[in-house]
């Protein structure tokens, strides 16, 4: 293909318009999309910008990317927007990213692993914060014990939930904790495992949760065991556990559909809020021999991390892509990709 063209999609949600602000900040002139054409159309008028509304429906979408290079997917909930999307871009060679934390949608991206190659489509779910800062330390371990058979990774983070993230957890209350055991994704429930942890800020207590390193660390470092914690405050803990006993009632449509209503109206953080609050990632790696090694890094706010993550590897899939097929994002840009980013710091790795 001889265009050079970005098209971020759902640019008018929380984070989109974050990361379209950016683009513009940074000199870029990505198209902006979405289904609510009003909202597309005002946002790319007062940035100055191309508008190309559509939604996901029927088999229109691979029309909309001809002249495509990269789609920066921000419309969640991931799992009923992406599928339709990657297919568009595996029919067109256009190269996909998304900002996707759900395990069922990176899944689902590297089951197509073998058609994106077959068009040359670089396929890379998870490229902000869920998964970049874990899946980079999960790549850097595993350099550090190549023999691990055990991964534990985390975040500590206070920044506050976008409406999508908010609507996503609704999801997540239903189906309940996932980590991976000998190689495969399996379901336990929430807050399965509880331990203290020391995410660079002190021990605290920390539970499992289903984050999208269960799916995404196995695919970049082969560790065939890996559960996500996040630090919570033992009340809190104890009231998650409860949950287990009435999570079948998240199911139920209505529920769910009251639950995510309300979770619509959630205010995503402001720019001081975001700046307030960095996050702390933690993770550990185990060999058979009980060989243990501990890395810690320190990133800017989560949202913020999405920001720059998902434009720098847009920028990279416009100017020098690899071949075809699915990517995590420390297979598409290395373990050190993390420590390149606006307010990182270094991995640091040692030995307990």
């Amino acid at each position: 293909m001889s265009h050079d063209r970005l098209l971020i999609y759902g640019a008018y949600g929380y984070t989109g318009e974050l990361i379209a602000r950016q683009a513009v900040a940074d000199g870029r002139s990505p198209v902006l999309s979405g289904r609510n054409a009003a909202k597309v159309a005002a946002l790319a008028q007062e940035l100055g910008l191309d508008a190309r509304p559509f939604d996901l429906g029927g088999d229109t979408i691979a029309g909309q990317l001809a002249d495509i290079d990269v789609v920066l997917h921000c419309a969640g909930p991931f799992v009923e927007t992406a599928p339709a999307m990657v297919e568009a871009c595996i029919a067109t060679g256009t190269h996909y990213l998304d900002i996707t934390g759900e395990i069922d949608v990176f899944e689902h991206v590297f089951a197509r692993d073998a058609d994106a190659r077959e068009t040359s489509a670089v396929l890379c779910p998870g490229a902000g914060f869920d998964v970049v800062p874990t899946d980079c330390l999960a790549a850097a371990l595993a350099a550090a014990l190549p023999d691990a058979t055990t991964l534990a990774l985390g975040f500590d983070s206070r920044s506050g939930l976008s409406p999508g993230t908010a609507k996503t957890s609704v999801d997540g209350l239903a189906g309940g904790g996932r980590v991976r055991r000998n190689g495969r994704i399996v379901k336990v429930p929430l807050a399965a495992d509880v331990r203290e942890i020391d995410f660079g800020n002190g021990l605290k207590p920390a539970m499992t949760i289903p984050w999208g390193d269960v799916a995404t660390a196995y695919y970049s470092t082969r560790i065939p065991n890996v559960a996500v914690y996040m630090p919570m405050s033992s009340a809190r803990i104890r009231q998650v556990k409860w949950l287990n006993w009435v999570r079948p009632v998240f199911a139920l449509s209505p529920v769910k559909n009251f639950l995510k209503a309300r979770a619509g109206q959630v205010r995503g953080p402001d720019t001081a809020t975001r700046a307030r609050h960095g996050t702390y990632v933690w993770g550990e790696v185990r060999n058979a021999a009980g060989d243990l090694r501990v890395g810690r890094v320190h990133v800017a706010n989560g949202y913020d991390v999405t920001i720059h993550a998902s434009l720098a590897l847009a920028q990279r899939l416009l100017t020098d892509a690899p071949a075809g097929g699915a990517y995590t994002p420390s297979k598409l840009a290395g373990a050190a990709f993390v420590e390149t980013l606006p307010g990182s710091g270094t991995i640091q790795i040692t030995d307990a």
